[in-house]
């Protein structure tokens, strides 16, 4: 094969991956820090917990939000104010903080066999069948799909949390809250998530867990949430956490696309492992 059929064929590969809505997740450079760090928050996306920086401006951040333990900072305006979007974090309290973060709409279309298999992969069942029903299985698929991403940080040392930061509901219209505080837990020990769309619990809805250790392969475990929107799953080891859900309805303006979807992620970690 010669090398520029080569580059052409990555091009279109890449092409092919970046078409489909993909996990997205906040990732600092340490989930344990002391008071008074200020970092720079990493913005990814991808798969398998392994993703790539995400290249996405300031104009698709619709909100930022840092909760601390006794207030909450809106981030918006100072990481929209240039065109290269700001992620810069300043943690002064002791405590658990929560960072939430909201992106814009993104339009894509694929055609009927991908969006078919992409239903499948995410395990999007309904909208399968509402696709059948209606005889667009063999239609192109044409989505919106927006971004909720939430992570967890322990300033200083762990102590007991009245405020309960981590379970605080932060208006994403898709989120993850975790009903314990992870890094109050001890090892081994099993952590419920309950999954809110609008609100509103959301029922049998797939749930994935991603762990990664160190340079050991990501392991991911998949499970569904309970009549109440509920997940329990155990935190086996020590290292960084992912937990993700998609949920995908009828677009409200089927002029602008068919379907709107909304991916969310919460992040932590466990026993002091830092991100690096």
């Amino acid at each position: 094969m010669s090398g520029r059929l080569q580059i052409t064929t990555l091009f279109f590969l890449v092409v092919a991956t970046t078409a489909l809505a993909q996990e997205f997740w906040l990732l600092p450079p340490q989930f344990f820090v002391v008071p008074g760090t200020r970092f720079n928050l990493h913005v990814f996306v991808g798969e398998n917990f392994t993703g790539r920086r995400w290249p996405g401006k300031s104009s698709r951040l619709t909100r930022f939000v840092h909760y601390t333990p006794t207030d909450s900072v809106d981030l918006t305006p100072i990481a929209t104010r240039q065109d290269t979007l700001s992620t810069t974090v300043e943690v002064a309290q002791p405590g658990v903080h929560l960072l939430a973060f909201s992106t814009t709409n993104v339009f894509v279309e694929l055609d009927a066999e991908k969006f078919n298999a992409y239903l499948k992969e995410h395990d999007l069942e309904r909208v399968s069948y509402l696709r059948q029903q209606h005889g667009e299985t063999r239609k192109p698929g044409r989505e919106l799909y927006r971004r909720c991403a939430k992570t967890l940080l322990q300033v200083g040392p762990s102590r007991p949390d009245p405020s309960r930061v981590h379970s605080r509901a932060t208006g994403q219209p898709l989120e993850i809250i975790p009903e314990q505080n992870p890094y109050a837990l001890k090892p081994d020990a099993s952590l419920t998530c309950l999954v809110l769309y609008k609100g509103q619990p959301l029922p049998a809805t797939l749930v994935q867990v991603w762990q990664r250790t160190g340079s050991e392969p990501t392991r991911v475990s998949k499970m569904y949430t309970n009549k109440n929107g509920r997940v329990l799953f155990r935190l086996s080891s020590p290292g960084n956490y992912m937990v993700s859900s998609v949920y995908m309805e009828s677009a409200p303006d089927r002029k602008a696309a068919d379907w709107q979807s909304t991916w969310a992620t919460l992040t932590f970690g466990i026993a002091g492992r830092s991100t690096k």
